[in-house]
């Protein structure tokens, strides 16, 4: 018996778990009080997609008399195809049989239906694909196609990272979702709450905490609830996650509390902690009764937000290190998407999440929920602590990749991270979100990638400098262009959000930002991008002053979800009718091609020519000039110690000895020659600023201070072709 049970309804990933849960496990485990989780849509999935799972699933469709299209017909005749192939499809989704991609790859092993007529179109896309990505895609698309059939001939809602996610998108009223509460369980429901019920027989929970990230998991969580309710009434339940804590702030309706028993906003883990209190200790003696942390209820037959604690949450330090226990981490199953390179890291591989601070340290763009606690509170955690976690992490799954799951994780965290993580000689992979801000310098970008980064994604949101600046994202285009680059250099994948449709933006400058997209992915210094339009939501800066924006909300009477909110752009612009040519281009730019193409060909209306010089983002990357370190900049040497030999050498009459120093690093070796004096200083300082050897980091005044004291002339040392060389292979200046 455990005191909670966590739950991830389905679905968010098939290839890794969904980290809140863990997160709260966690915590709950520095308190001691006892849990278990787990992730609903990966065990549905898993059921799903079995041999007993397909056989029952082709038997219901055949009793719906729902097999219609020629598709669906196509994939029913196949069926002992899947049949008998599913449990090793997903066997080698799950990692466990890559001999078998031999198989996969093959003409006629896998039954193919529409999703494979693609394939006629991309086989560009694997010419660079090895043998196991080619066969993960294609067994990807056998999945799909299984998909497809379910949705045409079992249930209309079904989706691998969502179900019926329309019922949770600005559901301003519940009466739509109530409704289909109302009616019978489907095909997918069926499955899920025997697993449910299942869990709950075995743990015994006093509490069921449900997270609900997305939308797409909102009917499910529901589901449950319901289920439990009816048939384990002394069980009480709570949702929280990204859901409510964005749009269930003003909740009134008193149905959605037949459901759940208490609904809590923001970081869960003191408003859990005092949940668990009053329920297990209710009595008035204890000190929590009726006290709790940004939760509604019902008293009295009306919906109350219960904030009256007087405690403070938690510091991050202070939250425990995620705990993966308990849930199927050997059975998630990695996909691969070939269309988008960031979309295909979030499907494939399984991740361990982490935070490096909480909330955002810029805290300021315009379109962005800056209002709530979740974005506004900004709290680091030291460099130290989280590579303990990820130490503790990685014993505990076995797992070495992390995804920091920050809104934008700083710049100087990310540096002495990596340094710690270099110090301790720790082997990792790991990406994260970030802004693009100057901090990242080349050397910053080499840096990282030498700890373990692979990948970084970023809003770059308007390329236009004057919508940048109202979206008071802190960076111009130029600025954009300098970092992306830096990474790129250092051969870390760049990932851009891209909107269209911001309040006043005008079709030149769609086109314009267009324009300045293709350059960037021309230069090679973006590698992946994904549009989005401009969403409206009652949190951010535009949501509590459209005014001041140029546009007019169109409020609802809400008592349910609000966040989105529908409005009309004084501009009159119809954005939507841009939204097909801009990711037509850009999925073509992703993968090299169409760059000598006229914007113009992209789209089926007029649009005007751009007004962005052709070689607008390369003259900027160009104008850049090279200045002599900050006095406080860190420097740091990442490289081994070198292979010395003497020689002499005749200067002017003179004979001048000197040291040939050869270093060693993974791929090469590079010799420098420096006089035999200035040879034994170098030496001395590179082991004194080695990053594996050294807790504190000299600053480059230290070093020309320590240079002067025997030398002249520290900047023609500095500048010389010796250091040149040391600064391309790991003599960083930070």
């Amino acid at each position: 018996m455990n005191d909670l049970l966590l739950i991830t309804p389905p679905f968010t990933q098939l290839n890794t778990p969904y980290p809140a849960t863990a997160y709260l496990k966690g915590f709950l485990n520095t308190k001691n009080i006892s849990s278990f989780q787990m992730d609903l849509g990966i065990e549905v999935i898993l059921n799903l997609y079995s041999k007993k799972g397909l056989e029952a699933l082709f038997e219901a469709a055949l009793q719906n008399d729902d097999i219609r299209s020629d598709n669906a017909q196509r994939i029913y005749a196949l069926k002992n195809s899947y049949i008998k192939t599913i449990e090793d499809v997903v066997s080698f989704l799950q990692g466990k049989q890559q001999t078998f991609a031999r198989q996969i790859i093959t003409e006629s092993f896998l039954p193919k239906a529409s999703r494979f007529e693609q394939l006629d179109d991309m086989d560009w896309a694997f010419g660079s694909m090895g043998m196991q990505d080619k066969a993960k895609h294609l067994a990807t698309l056998y999945l799909e196609d299984l998909s497809d059939f379910i949705v045409e001939c079992i249930d209309e809602n079904f989706g691998f990272s969502r179900y019926a996610e329309r019922l949770g998108q600005s559901a301003n009223s519940f009466d739509q979702l109530h409704g289909y509460l109302q009616e019978e369980t489907t095909y997918i429901d069926t499955i899920t709450l025997k697993i449910l019920e299942e869990r709950l027989q075995l743990i015994q929970p006093a509490l069921v905490c449900i997270s609900v990230p997305f939308p797409g998991n909102l009917y499910s969580a529901f589901r449950c609830a319901q289920f439990i309710k009816s048939k384990y009434p002394n069980i009480k339940t709570s949702m929280g996650g990204g859901f409510p804590n964005t749009e269930l702030r003003t909740v009134t309706d008193t149905r959605v509390f037949d459901f759940f028993d208490y609904i809590t906003l923001d970081d869960g883990e003191l408003p859990i902690e005092l949940l668990v209190s009053n329920i297990l200790n209710p009595a008035k003696e204890n000190p929590d009764h009726n006290l709790f942390k940004r939760t509604f209820l019902i008293e009295n037959k009306k919906v109350v937000y219960n904030n009256f604690t007087t405690r403070k949450d938690y510091k991050q330090s202070e939250v425990g290190t995620p705990d993966y226990s308990d849930l199927l981490l050997e059975k998630y199953i990695s996909v691969i998407e070939i269309a988008n390179p960031m979309h295909s890291l979030w499907s494939d591989g399984r991740w361990n999440k982490l935070t490096m601070a909480h909330g955002c340290y810029w805290g300021k763009c315009t379109f962005c929920d800056i209002s709530l606690d979740y974005i506004k509170i900004y709290e680091p955690v030291a460099a130290k602590l989280l590579v303990d976690r990820m130490e503790h992490i990685i014993a505990q799954t076995g797992e070495k990749g992390f995804h920091f799951v920050d809104e934008a994780a700083p710049p100087a965290l990310m540096r002495a991270l990596a340094i710690e993580i270099i110090k301790r000689k720790l082997t990792v992979t790991w990406w994260t979100n970030i802004r693009f801000e100057k901090s990242f310098t080349q050397d910053l970008c080499l840096l990282l990638k030498a700890s373990g980064c692979i990948a970084v994604s970023g809003g770059l949101e308007v390329a236009s400098d004057r919508l940048l600046k109202l979206i008071d994202k802190g960076v111009t285009v130029a600025q954009v262009a300098s970092v992306t680059r830096n990474f790129t250099e250092a051969d870390i994948m760049v990932h851009s959000y891209l909107m269209y449709g911001y309040p006043t933006q005008t079709i030149q400058e769609t086109v314009d930002s267009l324009e300045m997209v293709r350059q960037l992915f021309e230069l090679g210094i973006i590698q992946s991008g994904f549009w989005h339009q401009f969403a409206l939501t009652t949190h951010s800066p535009i949501g509590e002053t459209p005014s001041n924006y140029g546009i007019i909300p169109e409020y609802k009477d809400i008592s349910f979800a609000n966040n989105d909110i529908d409005f009309r752009d004084e501009t009159g612009i119809d954005h939507t009718k841009f939204s097909f040519g801009l990711k037509k281009s850009l999925f073509n730019y992703m993968h090299g091609i169409g760059f000598d193409l006229p914007l113009q060909e992209w789209f089926d209306l007029k649009i005007p020519q751009t007004t962005i010089h052709s070689d607008l983002i390369y003259d900027c990357l160009a104008s850049e000039t090279p200045t002599l370190p900050k006095p406080t900049s860190k420097i740091i040497w990442l490289g081994s110690k070198p292979v010395t030999s003497h020689f002499t050498k005749s200067k002017k009459g003179k004979t001048i000895e000197f040291s040939r120093m050869t270093f060693h690093n993974a791929s090469e070796s590079i010799e420098i020659s420096v006089e035999i004096e200035k040879a034994k200083w170098l030496l001395e300082i590179l082991e004194e600023i080695s990053v594996m050897e050294n807790t504190t980091l000299c600053n480059f005044a230290q070093l020309k201070t320590s240079y002067e004291r025997c030398f002249d002339a520290f900047e023609v040392f500095w500048y010389s072709e010796s250091i040149s060389i040391l600064r391309e292979n790991g003599l960083l200046v930070l």
